[in-house]
């Protein structure tokens, strides 16, 4: 449905994408991750035909985006960031004017805004002003906007930035029904998020692809069964000295500095070993105070910022 061959782009000396390649199969539901500048908005813009690449080539259902441009942003519809809506138009007559830009059929018009706007939740809106709505409710407009024309393939650049919980939940819950009829690459900051939706996820960072695979491999690949975070009061650092102390710990890693001067350790441990156990009791011999200490859930954030730290491994 997508391909993406040895792609490139460059600003002068400065490379954004960096020789890049991935496949998205038809019905796939796929997130793009990477941290600020890592160049996920230029691949997603390159993959629209927005912008062109400086080397290699994308393939949209079968078209090329630079030989046959036309054909393939017909197979595309994009929810840039931002939500850009023309406020001063009603709901319905803005999904109309989408309808009338990506041509669709005049016979059929009325009838697919319509469907569009029961789909996306807004048809009880519809002549509302977009400058009224709530934040969650702009973000369903401008996707229904992205729905018109009925594109295979849907490309969403965060969108569910600045949206409070429950409307993050409303919108996870309409991507995840787009997801049984569209292929989706959504882009997001909200890791949590994309574990929940995506069938796979791919991983930029520098411009380059640091890893590809579905967010459960991913967060098996960092998972540990005996890892605990422990946050404790140590104004005297005795903590770094503790894996020389204690038998069975194999890593003590500062994770942070509270405001209130506590610190938090990862501390990783020999298998079948009760860490637990030894933290409580070597912890106190040395008058070290312990606040909090739980048992690490490997989540695709953790996946995320491990790969990002080292380089990744595709």
């Amino acid at each position: 449905m997508i391909e993406v061959k040895n792609v490139t782009k460059k600003y002068g000396s400065n490379v954004a994408v960096d020789d890049i390649s991935f496949s998205i199969q038809d019905g796939e539901v796929v997130g793009f991750l990477g941290p600020n500048g890592a160049g996920k908005t230029t691949t997603m813009n390159i993959i629209t035909g927005f912008i062109e690449q400086t080397e290699g080539n994308v393939i949209v259902n079968g078209f090329d985006t630079i030989k046959k441009p036309k054909k393939a942003k017909k197979e595309i519809g994009y929810m840039p960031e931002g939500v850009p809506l023309y406020m001063d138009l009603t709901v319905k007559e803005f999904v109309t004017y989408m309808a009338e830009l990506k041509k669709v059929n005049k016979k059929n018009k009325k009838e697919s805004v319509q469907e569009i706007l029961k789909e996306t939740g807004l048809d009880t809106m519809q002549q509302k002003l977009i400058k009224n709505l709530s934040r969650g409710q702009k973000q369903r407009v401008s996707l229904a906007g992205t729905l018109v024309g009925d594109p295979k393939i849907l490309i969403l650049d965060e969108p569910t930035v600045g949206l409070d919980p429950k409307q993050i939940t409303e919108i996870r819950s309409l991507i995840k029904n787009l997801g049984k009829k569209h292929t989706v690459l959504l882009s997001s900051h909200i890791l949590s998020e994309v574990s929940q939706i995506c069938d796979r996820v791919i991983i930029i960072n520098k411009g380059k692809i640091v890893a590809i695979d579905t967010p459960e491999n991913l967060e098996k690949k960092v998972s540990n069964n005996n890892v605990i975070y422990v946050t404790v009061e140590d104004n005297e650092n005795k903590v770094d000295a503790m894996k020389e102390k204690i038998d069975g710990i194999t890593d003590i890693k500062l994770i942070r500095t509270n405001s209130d001067n506590t610190k938090q350790y990862e501390i990783t441990g020999k298998e079948n070993i009760n860490l637990n156990k030894i933290i409580f009791s070597e912890f106190a011999k040395e008058n070290i105070t312990i606040f909090e200490m739980k048992k690490a859930e490997a989540t695709l954030e953790d996946a995320f910022m491990k790969i990002i730290r080292e380089g990744g491994d595709k």
